[in-house]
This record gives structure tokens, C-alpha cells and sequence, in this order.
């Protein structure tokens, strides 16, 4: 950067130490702001490469959308709270019909044997929990429905199968004429008679307990899209915005430097000519930015290098400045060969900067 001149050292000193801290000011302001886009972009992004398995995200990403899912999780809560509760009404309904079912089995004159654990040690039974896995009887599980510590059973399934377990277990260790076994194949065919009526309640609840959590998984996801919907929708809006303040931020460096000369821009013309093919195409980029109609990609492209604003012409300079470095240091150990140009680095290094002269090469720098 060239600053413009003063007439006094000292205050043009001042002046210059200003510029350059209100500069840096700027240029790290918009960093922060890039690096803050750039890991929400990412989190946008993460989020629809996983919309699969949506599930909220831990990342240390954008706080917006960190308290659209506090807010989202909140709501959920509260939801699933509310579900919960009128389940349990549901399922305690049918845990109380079921009940009526086991006393009515346990006050059948054949279920005396199955009301207690069984007394292994009396009635000298020693091979009993070599056969038996998980001993069950009509005691233990009354004792576990009514159970207020936590322990109590959640659904009906659970005390159905304790039950089924206990005519089960003394089918299974005793033979099959003996007392005992007969008792109990008896008392489980009575048990499955009347389960069988309460089955069909069952299923409508487990079926709607499977709807209602698949339902709550969809909203959470539709919430979630919507959130991330938004958050891309504010993204490009900031976007835009960072890309004028950068172009406020440019038109600001270039008023402080001084005028291109035409000794300086025939410099760039003869510059550009030694660019190879890939630098050529993004200068001649750089040119299009401020210049919508001009076609950089066209095989014939006619530059006017007067005609292009400071701005451009800085810019241009900067990047040839750059690239020529780049090939330099690319191509040490290979100084003395001869690099054929292409044919657009040829047109440009024939257009030689003219005063009020007709252009006549594909390309023209002026």
C-alpha cells in the first residue's frame, strides 16, 4: 500500500499509524467473524450428512442454534413427560384388569402349591436350582405389583411372564403324572384362557406406544430441519454481508493508495504474459469480478487495462506479484529451458499498451 502524501512528516506518520490500526482492526474483525461462519457452516453441514440418525448435536458450534436445540430438548422433554404420564394411566389399567386375573388363579383351590417360594431345604429338593434357573411364585410377584420402592413392575408383559414362569418351573421339575405338574399344566391353561381376552388390549397399547414414539421422533427431526433451514438461511444473508464489507473494505485500501501510473500498468501488461496458464485464467477472474460483461473464460478476450478500476488494477497487481513468485521458486533448476507459451499467453504478450490506438489483438492491454 502506497499512502497518499503529506506535507508534514510527522503528521503524515500519525496519519499512516492510524490507518494501518483501523485496518488491522478491520481484518481481524472479519476474521473472527469467517472463523464464527465457517464452524456454523460446518455444524449446517455435519447435521445434513447425518439427517439419517438425526439426533442433537454436541458440538461446539453456533450458539443460535445451540439454544434452538435447548429450547427444541426442552419442549421435548416436556412432551415426552407428558406421554409418559398418560401411558402409565394407560398401562395401569390394564396392569389392574390383569390383576383380577391373578386372583383369580391364585384363588383356585389347586394353587396352594405356588404360593410361597418353594422350601428347597425341607422337603430335601437339593437338585432344585440345578434344574430350575430363576425360581417364581405367586407371593413373589404379588409382593412385586405392589411394590412402591421402584422395584414394582412397568408393564404387563413383565408380571403375564412371571406367571407363565412359575407353572412353568414346576412342570419342568417334576414328572408328568406326578401331583404337581398336573396342578400346574392345569392352572396355566386357565391362565392362558383369560390372558387371551386382555391380549388384545395389550397390543393396542404396545402398537400405540410404538406410534407415539415414532411420531415424537419425527417432530424432533422436522424441528431440527427447521432449525438448520434456518440457520443456512441467515448463513447466506451474513455471507452477503461479509462479501460487501470486504468490498467496502478493498475500495478503502485502494483510496489510500496512490493512482496506477501508465508506466505501472504497462508493467502488469508485460507481467501478466508471464503467467502460466491456470494464473492467467484467474487473473483475467479477477478482472470479471467488477466486471459482469467482461468473459474471462472466452477464447477471444479483449482486456482494457485503462479502463479497469483502481481497485482491479491493485488487485491484479497483488496476485501477479504472488503467482510469478510462486513459479519462480517452482521452477528453480530448470533455469535455461525455454517454456512454451499457450496460445493466450501469446495474444497477451502481443498486445503492447497504446495510446488512443485501435485494438487489434484478441487480447489488449491498455
Amino acid at each position: 500500500m502506497e499512502p497518499v502524501s503529506s506535507s508534514n512528516p510527522d503528521l503524515r506518520k500519525v496519519a499512516v499509524a492510524a490507518e494501518v490500526e483501523g485496518f488491522g482492526r478491520s481484518v481481524d474483525e472479519i476474521s473472527a467473524k469467517v472463523d464464527t461462519l465457517e464452524k456454523r457452516v460446518n455444524e449446517v453441514e455435519r447435521f445434513y450428512l447425518t439427517t439419517g440418525s438425526p439426533q442433537l448435536t454436541n458440538s461446539k458450534g453456533s450458539s443460535i442454534v445451540k439454544d434452538k436445540q435447548l429450547n427444541l430438548l426442552k419442549k421435548q422433554q416436556q412432551d415426552a413427560s407428558r406421554r409418559e404420564v398418560t401411558a402409565t394411566k394407560r398401562m395401569q389399567e390394564l396392569m389392574r384388569q390383569f390383576a383380577s386375573i391373578f386372583r383369580q388363579i391364585t384363588q383356585h383351590e389347586w394353587a396352594w402349591p405356588f404360593k410361597e417360594p418353594v422350601d428347597v431345604e425341607s422337603l430335601g429338593l437339593h437338585d432344585y436350582y440345578q434344574v430350575i434357573e430363576k425360581p417364581m411364585d405367586f407371593g413373589t410377584i404379588k409382593n412385586k405389583m405392589e411394590a412402591k420402592d421402584g422395584t414394582a413392575y412397568k408393564n404387563v408383559r413383565e408380571i403375564y411372564a412371571d406367571v407363565r414362569l412359575v407353572f412353568k418351573n414346576a412342570m419342568k421339575y417334576n414328572d408328568d403324572k406326578d401331583d404337581v405338574h398336573v396342578m400346574a399344566k392345569t392352572l396355566l391353561e386357565k391362565f392362558e384362557e383369560k390372558w387371551l381376552k386382555l391380549l388384545p388390549k395389550v397390543v393396542e397399547e404396545e402398537t400405540r406406544r410404538v406410534d407415539e414414539e415414532a411420531e415424537a421422533r419425527l417432530h424432533t427431526q422436522l424441528a431440527q430441519e427447521a432449525a438448520y433451514a434456518s440457520m443456512a438461511k441467515d448463513l447466506s444473508t451474513e455471507l452477503v454481508e461479509i462479501d460487501l464489507y470486504l468490498k467496502d473494505l478493498r475500495e478503502m485500501v485502494v483510496q489510500k493508495c496512490r493512482k496506477m501510473s501508465s508506466v505501472d500498468k504497462r508493467k502488469l501488461g508485460t507481467a501478466l504474459t508471464h503467467l502460466s496458464p491456470d494464473d492467467l485464467s484467474k487473473a483475467l477472474a479477477i478482472v470479471a469480478q467488477n466486471n459482469p460483461s467482461f468473459q474471462a473464460s472466452a477464447q477471444e478476450v479483449d482486456l482494457d487495462i485503462d479502463a479497469q478500476s483502481e481497485c482491479t488494477l491493485w488487485r491484479l497487481k497483488v496476485f501477479v506479484k504472488e503467482a510469478l513468485k510462486v513459479q519462480g521458486k517452482s521452477s528453480e533448476g530448470t533455469a535455461g529451458n525455454k517454456v512454451t507459451a499457450s496460445k493466450r499467453n501469446r495474444e497477451i504478450s502481443d498486445a503492447v499498451p497504446k495510446t488512443n490506438a485501435k485494438r487489434t489483438k484478441k487480447l489488449s492491454c491498455l
